[in-house]
């Protein structure tokens, strides 16, 4: 069955689109919005020509009540009939700011009005033979006062719809504005509120994979867990977690290789070391064959002692050998660091010359908690460089001491103040200090930082991988220790450890 996995590029999209929706959402309310004042401008042009007509209506009533020309008679009746055209055209409009009943009286009114203007200008002013009015006369007063109270009812209508009107735009335009407002205000603050989910489902993920990067570029393997869902981190991930993985099996497999190198170098020491104990047994073994018929039990008992005492350092020799180049599981166990550094010297004592000197200042109290395997191969690294540099002759010096017993004015204090001027050590009681030192021609200060590179050498070609120091810094760490190193033109190179006493 197929299941759906959300992805970063589908949420960006979902993001944009829904940011897209929101703007023609608004534009589109804009575009009805403006369309409706539009219509509302164009009524109101509409209301303001319809008042503009009634005044032009009084206009040439008055002028034709004052001169009774014919002329302004007919404009009187040509903009009353615009009146009433006006109000017909846009009645649901007008009806809409003002009352329909107050609509329907204003059409009657301008009904009334045109039939009263029109009597009006039928009757003729006289006066009798006595000096008095005429019957006509009298009633054409009478309609003059009728039909100004009749117009002066049409204009009072007519400004109060156009002062209406205007109140109504008013209100609608400052309505809109305030839309507009908070259109962008919210157009602000939803682009805001999208982009800070899209910031959580996809920057934060990558934030998290950053940080575990930066993890891994600090040498610590491992693994990569990101609380999320999308289809791309997840792939990321995993081939992260994959790549990590034979990252870390290559270096195991670059550890070995390194060991394995150094075989063929310790074989040179070890039968060194082997020769005395067959020479031994080989001697007592002569001495057995030519006494054979003594009867001196004791004597033989003494040479048998001998051959079975020098058949266990040659067993413990041929072990520890084997124990350095077998691979197993890293396993930190108590180890008594002096013993642990004789063991180291013995494989390559075959290859220490004549005149270089190889001195341990270690204390047998001193225990400390590693993988013995693997100490013991950054230990014999250490040593073998130390004796490469010096060459034909110099010393070799390895001192160990406690954090704790340290005299920080004293001499003993050069371990500890240069680990503690580097800044590289935070570990403080429970620790051991150690240094191997040589006398040799130093470290270039130019390459210094280097040193603990993967494949980087000083040596000839042909002559190093480049990897030993580089493995000595990535034991030393699994180790939660650390190391440094110091060296000077003609004054040798000296290592500095610092290793936990006890499991941390």
């Amino acid at each position: 069955m197929f299941k759906y996995q959300s992805s970063i590029r589908q949420k960006i999209t979902l993001g944009y689109y829904a940011i897209v929706a929101i703007i023609v959402g608004m534009s589109l309310f804009a575009f009805f919005e403006l369309s409706f004042i539009e219509r509302k401008v164009m009524f109101g042009d509409a209301i303001s020509e319809f008042f503009d007509t009634t005044l032009e209506i009084r206009r040439f009533e008055k002028n034709f009540i004052l001169y009774g020309q014919q002329s302004d008679y007919l404009e009187n009746i040509r903009y009353v009939e615009r009146a009433q055209s006006i109000l017909e055209t846009n009645t649901h409009g007008f009806e809409s700011i003002s009352d329909p009943q107050q609509i329907a009286n204003l059409k009657e009114d301008l009904r009334n009005y045109k039939e009263l203007i029109a009597l009006y200008a039928s009757l003729k002013s006289e006066e009798n033979g006595k000096g008095k009015l005429s019957d006509e006369t009298i009633k054409k007063i009478t309609l003059e006062k009728e039909l100004r109270k009749v117009g002066k009812d049409i204009i009072t209508v007519a400004e109060n719809i156009s002062k209406t009107e205007r109140k109504h735009i008013q209100a609608l335009l400052n309505y809109s504005q305030n839309i507009i407002i908070f259109s962008i205000i919210s157009l602000i603050f939803l682009t805001f509120i999208i982009g800070r989910v899209l910031s959580r489902m996809v920057v934060k993920p990558l934030g998290m994979l950053e940080e575990s990067m930066g993890i891994i570029a600090l040498g610590k393997f491992e693994r990569i867990s990101i609380d999320s869902h999308d289809r791309e981190i997840v792939s990321l991930t995993n081939a992260f977690n994959t790549m990590l993985k034979e990252l870390e099996l290559r270096q195991k497999h670059l550890v070995q290789s390194e060991k394995l190198a150094s075989l063929g170098t310790l074989l040179s020491g070890v039968a060194h070391e082997l020769n005395n104990p067959l020479s031994n047994i080989s001697s007592s073994c002569q001495i057995l064959m030519e006494e054979i018929d003594d009867t001196d039990r004791e004597y033989k008992g003494e040479l048998l002692s001998q051959i079975d005492e020098q058949t266990d350092r040659a067993r413990n020799i041929v072990r520890s050998l084997l124990e350095f180049s077998r691979e197993k599981a890293f396993n930190k166990e108590s180890i008594q660091l002096k013993s642990l550094f004789e063991e180291t010297v013995r494989f390559v004592k075959g290859q220490i010359p004549t005149n270089i000197g190889l001195t341990l200042a270690i204390p047998d109290d001193i225990i400390i908690y590693a993988d013995k395997q693997r100490i013991q191969q950054a230990f014999l690294n250490l040593i073998k460089n130390a004796i490469d540099a010096l060459g034909d002759n110099g010393d070799i010096f390895v001192k160990a001491i406690r954090h704790s017993a340290i005299d920080k004015v004293g001499d003993e204090a050069e371990i500890y103040n240069y680990l503690q001027y580097l800044g590289k050590c935070t570990l403080e009681e429970d620790t051991v200090d150690i240094m191997i030192k040589d006398t040799g021609p130093g470290i270039p200060r130019e390459v210094l930082p280097r040193i603990f590179d993967p494949f980087f050498t000083t040596k000839d070609v042909g002559k190093g991988s480049g990897l030993g120091l580089f493995i000595v810094h990535e034991i030393i760490d699994e180790h939660d220790g650390c190391i440094a190193v110091d060296s000077k033109a003609d004054e040798g190179t000296t290592f500095f450890i610092r290793l936990p006493l006890r499991k941390t």
